[in-house]
């Protein structure tokens, strides 16, 4: 099985030459090319962010499947974290065995691949924090969440960590409720319209670097306005190959896909 072969590969990383990895006899390209960068510099394509790892290919959020991120070529491996601090979308839902964020962290620390760690509950920030300093990813890591208080206690942890306000909190339940698609299209579309205008108050009050958007949210506008005010734009979750392309075009700094190596094909180098 897919799943099992990764997690095989998972303990078997190795540096093969400068900034060039191998995981189970496959080099993948580092991030320490260029130092890591939640902007997008000129020239260059947006981070390919592997959601919750290659989950198409194994488990989401296990070891096998940040091993499938790392050999997929993904710059970026997502991961969420729990109030118990193990690795999964939420405590209900954790697998028997979830492997803890240490572990997580571990693996991806080794691989040159940078961190994007999803804060599923409040009061975590420090040992969050703490657990990147361990691993020293401080240099090549994002902190998201949908609260900004805890955005802003990230600041007092360590002010070195970019941070990211993931928006809507609620995702419209684009993804959850069966609204008719019509209704779901034109709260989407009324959300994005007034979002450039609400960019300085949640800029303000979450002190983000990132705001990391459900892809119903992306327009040029948006990232436009983003962009002037320093804020990198993250688009969430895109499997589609033509809208990946399309948000590149319009200067979205990060892609999160379940499907790294697919969209990594289609962005290129």
């Amino acid at each position: 099985m897919a799943a099992e072969r990764f997690a095989d590969r998972a303990m078997s990383l190795s540096l093969v030459d400068s900034g060039r990895w191998e995981v189970g006899g496959m080099q993948t390209a580092g991030m320490d090319q260029l130092p890591f960068s939640v902007h997008r510099r000129p020239n260059t394509r947006p981070l390919v962010i592997a959601h919750r790892g290659a989950c198409l290919v194994a488990p989401p959020n296990s070891l096998a499947a940040f091993a499938a991120a790392i050999e997929a070529g993904a710059d970026v491996a997502e991961l969420d974290v729990t109030a118990s601090l193990r690795v999964g979308h939420s405590e209900a839902e954790l697998a028997s065995d979830a492997p803890t964020l240490d572990e997580v962290l571990a693996l991806l620390a080794a691989s040159g691949v940078a961190v994007h760690v999803d804060m599923k509950a409040e009061g975590i920030e420090r040992a969050v924090v703490a657990a990147l300093m361990q691993h020293d990813l401080v240099g090549r890591s994002v902190v998201s969440t949908t609260w900004p208080a805890s955005l802003r206690r990230l600041v007092h942890s360590n002010p070195d960590v970019p941070r990211a306000l993931g928006y809507p909190r609620d995702r419209l339940s684009v993804s959850r409720l069966h609204w008719p698609r019509a209704v779901t299209r034109v709260g989407a579309a009324a959300l994005r319209s007034v979002l450039p205008v609400r960019l300085p108050v949640l800029a303000a009050i979450s002190r983000a670097d990132v705001l990391a958007l459900h892809h119903s949210m992306i327009s040029p506008k948006v990232v436009l306005a983003a962009h002037r005010r320093g804020i990198a734009v993250f688009a969430w979750t895109v499997n589609d190959p033509v809208v990946a392309s399309r948000f590149a075009a319009i200067g979205v700094d990060g892609i999160v896909t379940d499907d790294p190596a697919g969209i990594r094909v289609v962005l290129g180098e």
